[in-house]
C-alpha cells in the first residue's frame, strides 16, 4: 500500500508559511494578498485553512491583530490624542530641533461611526417607531363622516 503512486498534483503548502502568513495578515493582508504573496489562487489559501489548523490558527490571529489596531486608531481619532514630535527651524543659518506636543482634536465623524457599532440601539440612523396606522385611520374616516354630516344637515 506504501508503494502505491499518490493521486493528484502535490501540494505547494510549506510548513513556513505559518510565520509569514501571521506576520502579513498583521500588516492587514487579505486572504488574496495571500495568495499573491505564495503564488497560488485564493481557493489555495482557503484549502489550506481548512486543512492546516496551524495556518489556519496564524490567519486568524494575524487578522485579529490587525483589527485591534485599526480599532484602537479609530477610537483615537474619536476621542482626540496628544503625541510627541518634533520642530526644525533655522534661525541664523543654524538648525534647531524642538521636542514639542502635538493634539489632534476628536474627529464627530468617528465618534459616531463607533458608536453606532458598538451601540447600535442607542445610536443608530434608523430608529424603531410603533405606529398603529389601522386606529389612525379609522379615527379620520369617523371625522370624515361626521364632518359629512354636518355639511349636509345644514343644507
Amino acid at each position: 500500500m506504501a508503494d502505491e503512486p499518490k493521486v493528484g498534483r502535490p501540494t505547494d503548502y510549506d510548513p513556513a508559511y505559518v510565520e509569514q502568513a501571521a506576520k502579513l495578515c498583521a500588516l492587514g493582508a487579505t486572504d488574496k494578498e495571500l495568495a499573491d504573496f505564495f503564488g497560488v489562487a485564493t481557493s489555495t489559501i482557503y484549502l489550506w485553512r481548512n486543512l492546516h489548523v496551524e495556518f489556519s490558527e496564524a490567519v486568524i490571529a494575524g487578522k485579529e491583530s490587525a483589527d485591534a489596531r485599526v480599532e484602537r486608531a479609530l477610537y483615537n481619532r474619536a476621542v482626540g490624542y496628544t503625541f510627541e514630535s518634533e520642530k526644525v527651524f533655522q534661525a541664523q543659518g543654524e538648525i534647531i530641533r524642538a521636542d514639542i506636543l502635538e493634539h489632534v482634536p476628536p474627529d464627530p465623524a468617528a465618534a459616531m461611526n463607533w458608536l453606532k457599532n458598538r451601540q447600535p440601539n442607542r445610536w443608530r440612523d434608523k430608529q424603531e417607531v410603533e405606529h398603529n396606522v389601522s386606529n389612525e385611520l379609522s379615527e379620520l374616516m369617523e371625522r370624515i363622516a361626521a364632518n359629512g354630516k354636518r355639511v349636509h344637515s345644514e343644507d
